[in-house]
Order: C-alpha cells, then sequence, then structure tokens
C-alpha cells in the first residue's frame, strides 16, 4: 500500500528527529532505534520500501512520534522534534535540487558500504565517517541544524558523530519519503489518514 509506504518513510524521519533529541541530551539512544535508523542509510538498493528499515516494527519508536505530533490528544506537541522534523525535509528539498551534491552523496555512502565489509557500522571509526558525510555533503547544501541538549554531552565528539550520523539518516528517510510520493502539504491535508497509519502500525507492533 502506498500510503503505508509514504508514512514508514515519515516514519524513519522521525525516528532520527527523537534519536537526535535522546543523543543531545543524554549522551545515549533508544540503542535498537538507533541501530535501525543507522543502517538504513547503506540499504540503497532496497527491493521494496520497508527493507530499508529491516522490518516495520523496527520503527515503533518514529511511529510513535507521528503519533504524537499528529495526534488530537491533548498532550503538549514536541516543538523541538517538529523543527528537527521540518529541518530535515527542508534539507532533503534542497538536495534533491542539486544532482551533483546528490551524486557525491552516493559515492560517499558507497564508501561507506565498501568500509562495512571489514568493520562494524557501529564502530566509533565508521560512526566517525557518517558524520564527515552529512558535514561534508550536507551542512554546505544549509541552513545548518541548531540541535539543543546538554551542552557538557555536545562537547563530546563521540556524541556529535552520532547527532551527525543520525541527522544523515533522517536525510536518508526524507529521501525514501519522497521516492514513495511524499511531500510536506500532505502532512497538512492527509494527516488524519497519516495518524491513522501511524497508530495502525502502532497496534500492530504491540501484538508482535
Amino acid at each position: 500500500m502506498k500510503n503505508f509506504e509514504t508514512v514508514l518513510a515519515l516514519a524513519g524521519v522521525c525516528q532520527s528527529a527523537a534519536l537526535v533529541q535522546q543523543i543531545a541530551r543524554k549522551g545515549q539512544a533508544d540503542q535498537g532505534a538507533f541501530e535501525t535508523s543507522i543502517k538504513s542509510i547503506v540499504i540503497t538498493a532496497p527491493d521494496h520500501t520497508e527493507e530499508v528499515f529491516g522490518s516495520f516494527d523496527k520503527l515503533k519508536l518514529g511511529f510513535t512520534i507521528v503519533s504524537n505530533q499528529l495526534g488530537n490528544k491533548s498532550k503538549k506537541k514536541d516543538a523541538e522534534i517538529t523543527r528537527y522534523i521540518a529541518n530535515i525535509l527542508g534539507l532533503e528539498r534542497k538536495l534533491a535540487k542539486k544532482p551533483q551534491k546528490f551524486s557525491e552523496l552516493a559515492q560517499r555512502i558507497e564508501q561507506i558500504q565498501r568500509q562495512e565489509l571489514h568493520y562494524s557500522l557501529f564502530d566509533s571509526n565508521m560512526l566517525a565517517n557518517l558524520a564527515s558525510v552529512y558535514v561534508d555533503v550536507i551542512t554546505p547544501i544549509g541552513p545548518r541544524i541548531q540541535v539543543s541538549g546538554n551542552p557538557e554531552n555536545l562537547k563530546q565528539q563521540h556524541v556529535q558523530n552520532k547527532v551527525r550520523a543520525c541527522l544523515l539518516a533522517g536525510v536518508r528517510a526524507a529521501v525514501l519519503w519522497r521516492q514513495t510520493g511524499g511531500k510536506r502539504r500532505h502532512i497538512l491535508l492527509n494527516r488524519s489518514s497519516i495518524l491513522k497509519t501511524a497508530e495502525l502500525a502502532l497496534e500492530k507492533i504491540s501484538h508482535i
């Protein structure tokens, strides 16, 4: 179902945004969600959308964010996460208009895929490599995403690398979102449909 694929990709963007917040505040994040998002960066030739994230249940955090941010509950929406999501989608829109940058991104990710034959994607050096892809290719497109959090955490290089790797994963999910027909106006125009799909996914996940 095309609608599910689009919401799945949006949940990928939301999961990355939530991970950025967790890492910036605490220096660490939900490990399963973190691994899913980071692995998605190097899944560049999937047979179907869900394969990018392994399976839809690995996006529980992302679907939860979609539900919280678009739901009608009186619970206060998280403005910081909304900002990260909007910024990530904005960067992807700029990237889509720069074929040369998109090509450079593809080449850099191919290098990471080759390195992955010898090293774990979660080694500190590999996370640093992913962070450098974000800094070298995505950051110059601008505007720079201002990450809020614990200043002591954000001073640490390994925390910065994790944050940037998660932002790169967010851009990857945003590319997928566009490829499955997602547009920013759809989030407002199709809010109830997106919300229903996310809540159905969470219900299925709760029974797995």
